[in-house]
């Protein structure tokens, strides 16, 4: 009985030393971005022109900006004319990057909240 008692607490310790395991190997957790934002903007909460931070947010032809949710509830961002949308994103959540390859200004939105509006101009 000891025999079978000892066996039984070593199988259990290998099965639980393997599921410890720092492998991310089929891993249910999403990974990060593989490529990052030059810039990120913040979504703060559904405040008007004060949604978004920094608003406007002004940069470069062929940066990537992405936006970081910051409040407690599901927002996107969608430019109004439709050149960009990032979908929906998740508190605490960052949208893919989105590369701005044209000069201009660039109202957007949140359609889920189509009160919460920001401007990026690209130079």
């Amino acid at each position: 009985m000891t025999r079978l008692f000892a066996l039984a607490l070593l199988a259990a310790t290998v099965v639980s030393a393997a599921c410890g395991s720092s492998s991310s190997y089929g891993s249910s957790t999403p990974s990060a971005p593989t490529t990052s934002a030059d810039v990120t903007i913040n979504i703060q909460g559904n405040n008007g022109a004060q949604s978004f931070s920094p608003n406007p947010s002004t940069m470069r032809v062929g940066q990537r900006v992405a936006w970081r949710n910051a409040d407690s509830i599901t927002h996107n961002a969608t430019q109004d004319a439709g050149s960009f949308q990032t979908g929906n994103i998740s508190p605490g959540a960052t949208s893919a990057p989105v590369t701005m390859s044209t000069a201009g200004t660039f109202p957007y939105r949140c359609t889920i909240h189509p009160g919460m509006v920001g401007t990026i101009t690209v130079q």
